[in-house]
């Protein structure tokens, strides 16, 4: 029934846009009229009609879920639009209400009383613009890799360090993908860059590890000279689906770090790696997620993943969630001179005109992209590698960063 009253008030809100549409003084030929209107009829029938197909059954597929998130999604924008053009409608619909009811209070009719084609036409330019956009993210956007380089500045940097080059991806949301071959076309960016060392941090699915093995061939092509390390994100857990029982989640959880290994990459769960660059010591500090806000569940103990980093030259922290930087690592760990985090996605959505950037998820997350310093310690938020829920960005492209030790 929930169902039914759903399509209903879709149906209805499609026709009342149809009944202003025809209202507009504009002479067509009648082909043309009617082949119009079978368009606007056919859109949103052909749009529903693909979401109750992916919404009626079971996709076993990792791949048929990511269609079904993608003509879901193209659901949402195609009735977004229509929402703004109906509210706009409305509001005009109001004003005639009350221009109707002065008349027949007063007698008098000093204004008109139809609807202004000015109106509709406002209505459904409002109503394209923010469609067409998030359509335009959709399509162009969401492989549309961008590499951002940053110099980080160490004082005392051991000689052996210096220049060494470092490639950060996160938040690969392996589940939001439905093709390989554009995400071949990031790895490759990866490869191009010849890194010395490669961090991942975090996120490398949406809900269940499965999601990741179609893609093991692709990712597992990822290469460095010291090798590359990863750790989990608050999405690695298993924690947003509903399991039978404890130990289905577990065995989620122990496949996805056989995943890890499948990928050739080392997962750092709450540990540290000491590499050795020709003499000089770098402690690689993987901190399983850790976050400010309490509503996402704490794994992360960086006390723990600390020890033994102590007598590195430089120790570098792997932590998803960037609010762990402020909340742990500046007051407690001023010895960490970069940590790098991901998390954010840097909204999806925003604008970044060269140093300016702006996203709505800044009001919720202090640090959300790129670079920041504080004193002598640096943090980076990657913009994601992938995408969750709006399977596009719009301003704020998907990111490979590249980071470079310095001395000055």
């Amino acid at each position: 029934m929930r169902i039914l009253l759903f399509l209903l008030s879709l149906i209805l809100l499609d026709w009342y846009i149809y009944q202003a549409l025809v209202e507009l003084p504009v002479e067509l030929p009648m082909e043309i009229s009617m082949w119009l209107k079978a368009v606007f009829w056919l859109i949103p029938m052909g749009v529903l009609g693909i979401l109750i197909n992916n919404t009626s059954g079971k996709h076993r597929e990792n791949r048929q879920k990511s269609s079904a998130r993608t003509f879901s999604s193209f659901f949402v924008l195609v009735y977004l639009g229509k929402l703004i053009t109906a509210g706009v409608l409305l509001l005009g619909d109001i004003f005639r209400g009350i221009t109707l009811l002065m008349i027949a209070m007063t007698g008098t009719q000093a204004m008109t009383t139809e609807r202004l084609p000015i109106v509709v036409i406002l209505a459904i330019i409002l109503g394209v613009i923010p469609m067409v956009v998030l359509l335009y993210g959709m399509i162009r956007n969401r492989h549309r890799y961008q590499i951002l380089r940053e110099k980080i500045i160490i004082p005392n940097l051991p000689a052996q360090l210096e220049g060494l080059k470092m490639v950060q991806i996160s938040d690969i949301h392996a589940g939001s993908f439905t093709r390989s071959e554009p995400v071949m076309a990031g790895v490759q960016k990866i490869l191009d860059e010849a890194p010395d060392l490669v961090f991942f941090t975090g996120d490398l699915v949406n809900t269940v590890a499965r999601e990741i093995e179609p893609y093991v061939p692709v990712f597992s092509k990822i290469k460095a000279r010291y090798g590359v390390f990863s750790i989990m994100g608050n999405h690695d857990y298993g924690d947003y689906t509903r399991w039978p029982d404890p130990e289905s989640k577990l065995k989620n959880r122990a496949s996805l770090e056989d995943a890890h290994a499948s990928l050739g990459w080392t997962l750092l769960n709450n540990e540290n790696e000491i590499i050795d660059v020709a003499g000089a010591k770098i402690a690689v500090i993987g901190v399983e997620n850790y976050s400010a806000n309490r509503r996402f569940s704490q794994y992360g103990d960086l006390e723990k993943a600390y020890e033994g980093a102590e007598a590195a030259d430089i120790r570098l922290c792997l932590s998803h969630d960037p609010s762990h930087w402020s909340h742990d690592i500046l007051p407690n760990f001023p010895n960490i001179e970069l940590t790098l985090s991901g998390h954010t996605h840097g909204g999806q959505f925003g604008l970044e005109v060269f140093k300016w950037k702006w996203s709505p998820v800044q009001y919720v997350y202090r640090h959300w992209a790129g670079l920041y310093q504080e004193a002598n310690q640096y943090l980076y938020v990657n913009r994601g590698f992938g995408y969750l829920g709006y399977p596009g960005r719009v301003g704020i492209l998907p990111e490979i960063t590249v980071l470079e030790l310095a001395s000055k």
